[in-house]
């Protein structure tokens, strides 16, 4: 196959994770109650440095505080440390850690800690770019009930990216982006149309996209070193809620909450 070729067909390989996330099993969905959907408005502002090792070769800290409850309410602080490599012009690899602060719904503080790797391959046609990135990560979480909460969340972020490279300091971008939870708790139960009965906890095999964001955004480089992004979002997150009884070992209520948010997020970045 001619060299030329071979970047494209390692870029259509990689859309394949991307189409295999919709086919898979949406354990329990059709279990439990749907409720209404939920709206909030949302921002993010963040900062960042990036430090240029070798050709190729980046390490990165960022650290963005996230506000929700239109923009009320602090709720997230986060700090993230990343190792990126390009190895080829269009493939790229990184790793890193994300520490996290987070406002639950019952107004409590807890740390999250987070690990992930991902692949982006790049395809350039004139001054477009397009970008497929799969990210897995596994966010570590201190649960009080593993009935209900999986203390290690394994989740699989697909992004399909398009970039326009044409102008000096102005880069306008759009993506779309599934997030899928595979290990959710999953349970076996009889709903008798006021209760559930027969009930047992069959571990963590839960599968579902719980999440879908699209986003138009720019960036500005204001010079080689300075650059500020400007991003508009928008998030339909879909999951699951279960609750138990007193036991823990038996299942109370199962419900599917529907969220829609609106976010704007602003954030600096210096490069050396």
């Amino acid at each position: 196959m001619p060299s030329r070729f071979f970047p494209h067909s390692r870029l259509l390989r990689a859309f394949l994770p991307l189409s295999l996330v919709l086919f898979l099993p949406l354990t329990l969905r059709a279990q439990g109650t749907l409720n209404a959907l939920e709206t909030d408005f949302q921002g993010r502002i963040s900062a960042g440095v990036d430090k240029k090792i070798i050709k190729g070769l980046h390490i990165s800290l960022d650290a963005e505080a996230r506000f929700k409850n239109n923009f009320s309410k602090v709720g997230r602080f986060q700090a993230d440390l990343n190792l990126s490599y390009k190895p080829l012009p269009w493939l790229k690899a990184s790793v890193g850690y994300v520490f996290i602060e987070h406002n639950n719904s019952s107004n409590e503080w807890k740390m999250r800690h987070r690990l992930y790797a991902d692949v982006t391959g790049m395809l350039d046609l004139g001054f477009w770019r397009l970008s497929l990135k799969e990210r897995l990560q596994v966010t570590h979480k201190d649960v009080n009930n593993i009935h209900k909460h999986v203390p290690n969340v394994l989740e699989l972020k697909s992004r399909f990216k398009v970039a326009y490279r044409g102008w000096r300091y102005w880069h306008p971008y759009a993506y779309v982006e599934l997030r899928n939870c595979f290990n959710d708790p999953s349970w076996s139960a009889t709903w008798t149309g006021s209760s559930y009965v027969n009930s047992t906890f069959l571990g963590y095999g839960s599968a579902y996209v719980n999440r879908v964001r699209g986003s138009l955004g720019v960036e500005w480089r204001i010079t080689k070193m300075h650059s500020i992004n400007f991003q508009a979002m928008t998030d339909y997150c879909y999951e699951k809620h279960i609750s138990t009884k007193n036991s823990q070992q038996s299942l109370k209520s199962l419900t599917w909450d529907q969220q829609f948010h609106g976010i704007l997020a602003v954030g600096y970045k210096f490069s050396f």
